[in-house]
């Protein structure tokens, strides 16, 4: 067997030793000291109370079992935790809502997990059209509460109604609007973090204009809990959302749809722009029963909030479905069936998962290059004898492999694996990327020196050591436990 079908989620978390190994000592009096400075029912040490926080959606079978689970109310109490983990040397994996897809909320042995859940205020201030948010609210909820003022947050996860918003600022979510509107980084204006030391730093703001000194902002965005702890959020808002018209198109192959969604990207910005093949159809089907054409090989959903009398965006995607050979297309009749549209692309993933265990991938491209991503997981799937579903925000080039497979048949687990590894592999050979907003976690580390190189990669090992130098914040997440690149690199064909 090939070096990456060795490379599992056990695998790649297994190498990870937390930094509490090195010298610890007994737990109980470790955990007496932190009650002391926590309020007391914010501490979690019932085996049985932290099984749900061991883990996010990625499933880590290799996720330990932590000293505790920390659940802090304020920045105040979250600078408590970490100065107390620093002294000890105690790992801390921070955690939102844990719907991530890519491990990097796994707990470690001898840590605790720290979760952001309890922390959900929230201040909107319409005159600068700003919200300043705490890590636990729920996208969804940030939504609403500003749709109340007449605003809106648009970064729409398709799980936007049970992750975090400080989820979100720490993998860089995208979503469903993104392709016009913008990924969760262009709408973050500020943010408090506390360090690996306990430090509580404020960047940025709510100014619209600010560059005075290092752009550090962007650096904490899409970092993954293993930089600093996000205690605090300063959202930019926009006005309310303008109502949208939905298209549809149905295709017999999916090279179709992909030439299909180019033309219209390469004509106009719509603000969404999804893909889903016909195993994910099947499956949504099978779930909502709302008439989706099984025998399709791939469904367009295409909306435009261009509010010009004339419709022509509307009338052009339409016009490049039919052109690119959909069997049919058309405008749905009202809001309501739009949203329809909208909900069966949202929950593809829980409906593939329908049909066994997922490894799920968040592989990009440039747009001239999705035809050939999508032809080539095709090829992937064919090969290795596995289903892989496969849905996109196709406007953006940010697509979903999910591949299939029974884990308790080895056989079908190890060509699981192997297309998992093969389908990153073709998105770095297409120029792309392993992860456009899911994160790299524990499950894509070992791929990400192949996309980045390995000076780059060293320079990123640099920024986590003058961070972070106990290596306290998240390990095993996007670095190994060790700064060698070299390390990283093992074990990778």
């Amino acid at each position: 067997m090939s070096d990456i079908a060795k490379i599992s989620v056990r695998a790649v978390a297994g190498d990870v030793s937390t930094a509490a190994d090195k010298g610890r000592i007994s737990p109980s009096p470790l955990l007496d000291e932190l009650a002391l400075i926590l309020p007391a029912d914010a501490l979690i040490t019932d085996r049985a109370a932290m099984e749900p926080y061991r883990r996010d959606r990625a499933l880590d079978p290799d996720a330990a079992i932590p000293m505790a689970v920390v659940l802090p109310l304020t920045t105040r109490h979250v600078q408590s935790v970490m100065r107390w983990a620093a002294k000890h040397k105690i790992s801390v994996v921070p955690r939102g809502a844990g719907t991530g897809l890519s491990g990097g909320a796994t707990a470690v042995a001898n840590g605790i997990v720290l979760s952001t859940e309890r922390m959900r205020s929230i201040n909107i201030d319409a005159v600068t059209r700003t919200a300043v948010v705490q890590p636990g609210l729920f996208n969804a909820e940030v939504k609403a509460a500003v749709a109340q003022e007449g605003l809106w947050y648009p970064p729409d996860p398709a799980s936007y109604e049970i992750c975090t918003i400080g989820g979100n600022a720490a993998t860089n979510a995208g979503g469903l609007c993104c392709v016009k509107y913008g990924v969760t980084s262009d709408y973050i204006l500020g943010m408090e973090i506390v360090t690996a030391d306990g430090r509580a730093v404020k960047l940025g703001g709510p100014r619209l204009k600010d560059v005075a000194g290092l752009s550090m902002l962007k650096l904490f965005v899409g970092s993954e809990g293993t930089l600093g702890i996000i205690t605090e959020l300063t959202l930019r808002l926009l006005p309310a959302a303008p109502p949208a018209r939905t298209v549809v198109g149905w295709f017999s192959s999916s090279e179709q749809a992909a030439n299909a969604v180019l033309e219209i990207a390469s004509g106009i910005r719509p603000s969404m722009l999804e893909y889903m093949d016909g195993t994910s159809i099947n499956a949504v089907e099978d779930v909502l029963e709302m008439g989706l054409h099984r025998h399709a090989a791939a469904l367009v959903v295409a909306r435009s909030d261009d509010q010009s009398p004339s419709g022509a965006e509307t009338a052009m995607m339409l016009a490049a479905f039919q052109n690119h050979g959909a069997f049919e297309s058309f405008e749905v009749a009202d809001q309501e069936e739009g949203e329809r549209f909208a909900h069966a692309r949202r929950i593809a993933i829980p409906a593939v998962e329908g049909l066994g265990t997922l490894l799920l991938e968040d592989v990009g491209v440039s747009l001239p290059r999705l035809g050939e991503l999508v032809l080539g997981v095709e090829r992937i799937a064919k090969n290795r004898g596995v289903v892989i579903a496969f849905i996109a925000h196709a406007g953006d080039g940010n697509t979903h492999p999910l591949v299939v497979f029974d884990p308790e048949d080895t056989d079908m687990r190890d060509r699981a694996y192997l297309a998992y590894g093969e389908i990153m592999d073709l998105a770095i050979e297409l120029g792309g990327t392993i992860t456009g907003e899911h994160g790299v976690g524990r499950l894509k580390r070992p791929w990400l020196v192949n996309q980045i190189g390995e000076d780059l990669l060293q320079m990123s090992h640099s920024v986590k050591l003058a961070l972070d130098p106990d290596g306290i914040l998240n390990p095993g997440t996007i670095f190994a436990s060790t700064p060698s690149p070299g390390i990283i690199k093992e074990g990778r064909s």
